[in-house]
């Protein structure tokens, strides 16, 4: 097939394979087969054409019998599940280890296995230890393993061995798994080719998206500092195009976004002053204010406001509370943010930091400080499963916004501020998502 398609053309074709692959649904009996077709779709970013197929998938998969699966089945089963919010107990995991609790030496070989395992473990929440000992269990297996592997196992282990799936951004995960699927021997052409088809379409529809973002002309407003003005102006200009694109009964969302908005800037205030003064608050107050300031309650509520019907007036009342899953998902940017701060922020003078408030709340060294980071950063993604599980109050589609912007985070901060320098691999992935399309 040529590189080159025409965007009607590849529509055409993108919708002659999706039907013969929702035929795969019908066919496919087996329930390990069936897993397996579930994941791929995932993984290459095909899922949300197929909600109906894969809530019948996920019924007969949780009910399957599991006495007879091993590792990579169980482990798969489980992720599968709980990404869906169905809850499965930690315990089916008890079988893979001895007496003591330890996972059995017998899966030390066992790539394939271990790495589910791996991934889904980080789906836990408080009190799985089965889970905590399972991360620590696999990654040093798979790390010593590293050097045997052939491709593309070496590539996919290494991918997750640097962020688990769950925490990873959909669409870049996406474009990273297309070229490995391509080359697994186990691969369905018709999947991997309507993979490509649209993502490519999904990127043309987002360069549009982006082209329609426009600056817009300075005006003079006399009630504002200078340096106000034009941010003033165009954030009403924006609060206003919102509104006008909104039908009467949904237009009460604008004063939900405008009272978060004035919640951030107060806050923002308070850091600004907290910095001039040279203040290091306790590390409750601080976070009283700096969960505030990541602008995530704001993001989410924005990007609740076009969601028609699916948005209700009481999910924006829900979003208004600081309900615990954007309060950990906050959290989770705070620390993020904090524990791998950029250059500039260093430079600038700017209100203490967690590390600083933590440092002087609790007497202790960076050192341990940061470890003790870690520990609540691993908390918080406990909290965010936790909710992601349980949250019955909103559509699930709302909950999976929270869980987006968190894994945003994993892109920015992993182990450097990729957000505040384009001199990074952020770069790269932005070009790999909006710029580059994948060869057909």
């Amino acid at each position: 097939m040529s590189y080159l398609m025409t965007q009607e053309s590849s529509v055409k074709r993108a919708d002659e394979l999706k039907e013969q692959i929702r035929k795969l649904f019908q066919e496919t009996s087996d329930v390990s087969e069936l897993m397996n077709l579930v994941d791929s779709i995932q993984l290459l970013g095909l899922d949300y054409h197929y909600e109906k197929e894969i809530n019948v998938a996920l019924s007969l998969i949780s009910a399957a019998d599991v006495k007879n699966f091993g590792l990579y089945e169980t482990s798969l089963r489980f992720r599968l599940l709980r990404q869906y919010g169905i809850y499965v107990p930690a315990d089916v995991f008890n079988r893979f280890t001895d007496e003591e609790g330890n996972f059995r030496s017998t899966l030390n070989e066992d790539v394939k296995g271990l790495l589910s395992l791996y991934n889904a473990a980080y789906l836990r929440i408080h009190g799985e230890n089965i889970l905590d000992e399972a991360i620590s269990f696999t990654k040093k297996r798979l790390v010593s393993l590293l050097g045997k592997l052939e491709q593309p196992l070496v590539i996919l282990v290494s991918l997750f061995l640097e962020t688990p799936l769950c925490r990873r951004n959909r669409r870049l995960l996406t474009r990273k798994y297309i070229p490995i699927y391509q080359v697994d021997k186990s691969r369905n052409d018709a999947i991997l080719e309507l993979a490509k088809l649209d993502f490519n379409l999904l990127q043309s529809l987002h360069q549009e998206e982006l082209k329609k973002i426009s600056m817009w002309e300075p005006q003079a407003v006399d009630q504002v500092p200078e340096y106000l003005k034009d941010f003033y102006l165009k954030l009403l200009k924006t609060f206003r195009e919102i509104e006008n694109e909104l039908e009467n009964d949904e237009k009460y969302r604008i004063s939900f976004l405008q009272d978060m908005i004035k919640a951030l800037s107060r806050s923002y205030f308070t850091e600004a002053k907290w910095g001039i003064e040279k203040y290091v608050p306790t590390l409750e107050e601080h976070f009283s204010i700096s969960l505030i300031t990541t602008g995530y309650p704001v993001l989410i509520c924005a990007s609740y406001i076009g969601m028609d019907l699916v948005a209700t007036k009481e999910a924006f009342e829900w979003v208004a509370s600081f309900p615990k899953i954007i309060e950990a998902s906050s959290m989770i940017c705070r620390l993020m943010d904090d524990i791998n701060p950029s250059e500039l922020e260093q430079e600038r003078d700017l209100a203490a930091s967690t590390i600083e408030c933590f440092m002087k709340e609790y007497g202790m060294d960076e050192k341990e400080t940061y470890k003790k980071l870690m520990d609540m950063l691993e908390d918080a993604w406990k909290d965010h499963n936790n909710e992601y599980l349980n949250s019955t109050l909103v559509p699930r589609l709302l909950i999976e916004r929270a869980m987006n912007f968190s894994r945003a985070m994993e892109e920015f901060y992993k182990y450097t501020d990729t957000y505040s320098s384009s001199k990074t691999m952020m770069k790269d992935n932005i070009s790999m998502v909006l710029v580059e399309s994948v060869p057909i």
